[in-house]
């Protein structure tokens, strides 16, 4: 029997949080680095889970499947393609940065405080959300997807409301309700989304007889499985609306802000950058190859919401005078762009789209990770409380500003190569949503640098006299991303040789083709 790389990956950080939960409470360092070791093994296994993958190989590689709960016909099934295979890197690779961007962030306030913060649990909640996200990506049972898409909310929540941002205008009290509300509106939303895709989970086994994808996949091809059209239409809608949620797809967002707002920044990179990504890839494994008369249906709809996300995103991060805030509603829009580009079902798109998951997951961490760092050494979230940080610490307002720059996908960077795919997908099946999506690149260049401009250039304001400049350990975590934005900025073909076989798949499950050029008959 071959090693089960898979669960390996995934159950590595779940054993991790189980041993750093166990580490006395006075051995808080001990647990940070034990914390981190695992995060650093579970991407070591997920770098080699890469390796393994062969992206012209099999539609699903290294898969493991068991029988589960034999009389409901639910199998602990996984397997990886190239979708898959890229976001479970992300995930392994982003998760010991944000352990070394957090390492402070839930030390005790004071000492012997009765406002003791637990250690332990934060660093333990962290790798149990990389365990469940890391196993979703992997997951080809509907029903072992489901479970684990739920499962995820709930370290979520104790993160969000437990361990929520120390910059904050207000009292303690007033600053614990805010968490406490950013806590329970993010897991409402998100278990209403559940609770519906749950009854279409139930109504697929009911017409299919199995949560199996491979299954479900050979009985359509086979011929003996088909699935009524005002059925198909229904189930499509109970899926979408979770994922749309998780996703996070106007009108469904409103939760993202706050919870970004509110959690530490390390945190606030895991909602966005790893479990927001659960949304989108659920609509590419899951919308386009079970339904796919339906996506087809949907896609005017889910189109007109995309672009509404881009343009209404943007439009609040240009007004927003909170920083995280800003990022937060900055990545509505990237979000709107990701889905643009899996709904306009052309190839380019879909490429596009995936390749937006990976590197917008690069960017915002790269921008969000450091403008925490800029806001634990002034204690204020608030653009009006900075200026001229770029005369007293340079290197923080440089990876600032490249940060920035990415994520207004400026040429050279990553996630210029994503958005201009996703644009040209748009353009060649809907030509006018991509010219209406394009305003979305010039908001963000005005969100982008009016905020590098409040808060780095100008006088040197009273209260960012003396701030210093990045440290070591900040260094560590900051670097390395800004180097990956540049690498795949100039060379994604390592990204996209693994992804676009997977595109292929999903074009095949909904029988598109890309739409060819119209060229005039030469004279």
């Amino acid at each position: 029997m071959s090693f089960p790389l898979l669960t390996a990956t995934a159950a590595l950080p779940a054993i991790g949080a189980v041993a750093t939960a166990a580490v006395p409470a006075a051995r808080r360092t001990a647990a940070k680095w034990l914390a981190l070791l695992f995060s650093l093994a579970t991407l070591a296994l997920a770098g080699i889970a890469l390796a393994r993958f062969e992206p012209g190989g099999d539609r699903f590689q290294l898969t493991e499947s068991h029988a589960w709960i034999k009389d409901f016909g639910v199998r602990y099934e996984l397997g990886v393609d190239g979708i898959g295979v890229a976001l479970m890197a992300l995930t392994a690779l982003l998760i010991p940065f944000v352990i070394l961007a957090g390492w402070h962030d839930a030390d005790p306030l004071e000492t012997n405080s009765s406002r003791w913060r637990p250690t332990q649990g934060f660093f333990a909640l962290i790798l149990m959300v990389e365990a469940m996200v890391i196993l979703s990506f992997e997951a080809t049972d509907v029903f072992l997807f489901y479970i684990l898409f739920e499962a995820m909310l709930i370290p979520m929540y104790f993160l969000i409301g437990g361990f929520g941002d120390r910059a904050h205008t207000g009292s303690d009290e007033n600053a614990a309700a805010q968490r406490s509300y950013a806590a329970v509106k993010f897991l409402l939303y998100n278990l209403v989304g559940g609770l519906i895709m749950l009854a279409a989970v139930i109504g697929l086994y009911v017409v299919a007889g199995s949560f199996s994808l491979s299954e479900i996949a050979e009985a359509r091809a086979n011929g003996t499985f088909s699935m009524a059209t005002g059925t198909e239409r229904w189930l499509f809608l109970g899926f979408f609306f979770a994922f749309a949620v998780k996703a996070p797809l106007w009108p469904l967002h409103t939760w993202l802000p706050n919870a970004m707002g509110e959690a530490t920044a390390p945190v606030a990179v895991l909602i966005t950058a790893v479990v927001d990504k659960v949304g989108t890839f659920a609509m590419l494994r899951f919308c386009l190859q079970l339904f796919p008369e339906a996506s087809k249906w949907a896609t005017p709809v889910i189109l007109v919401l995309a672009l509404i996300s881009i343009v209404y995103g943007a439009l609040l991060a240009v007004g927003q005078r909170d920083i995280k805030r800003l990022i937060a509603y900055a990545s509505i829009s990237h979000f709107g762009f990701i889905i643009l580009g899996i709904f306009a079902m052309t190839s380019q798109g879909q490429s596009g789209a995936t390749l937006y998951m990976v590197n917008h997951g690069i960017s915002t961490a790269a921008l969000m990770l450091v403008a925490g760092f800029l806001i634990s050494r002034r204690g204020s979230r608030l653009i009006a409380d900075y200026g001229g940080v770029q005369k007293v610490a340079p290197v923080l307002a440089g990876t600032f500003l490249i940060g920035g720059l990415a994520t207004l996908s400026l040429p050279g960077l990553a996630p210029f190569v994503s958005e201009f795919l996703v644009l040209v997908g748009a353009f060649a099946a809907y030509p006018a949503v991509g010219i209406i999506a394009t305003t979305g690149i010039v908001l963000a260049a005005i969100y982008v640098l009016v905020l590098y401009q409040r808060t780095m250039t100008g006088p040197v304001k009273a209260e960012v006299q003396g701030m210093a400049d990045l440290k070591a350990r900040e260094l560590v975590v900051v670097v390395p991303l800004i180097a990956l934005l540049l690498f795949l900025g100039v060379y994604p073909k390592p990204l996209t040789e693994i992804v676009n076989p997977a595109v292929q798949h999903t074009m095949s499950d909904v029988q598109k083709k890309d739409p060819q050029p119209e060229v005039e008959a030469a004279k």
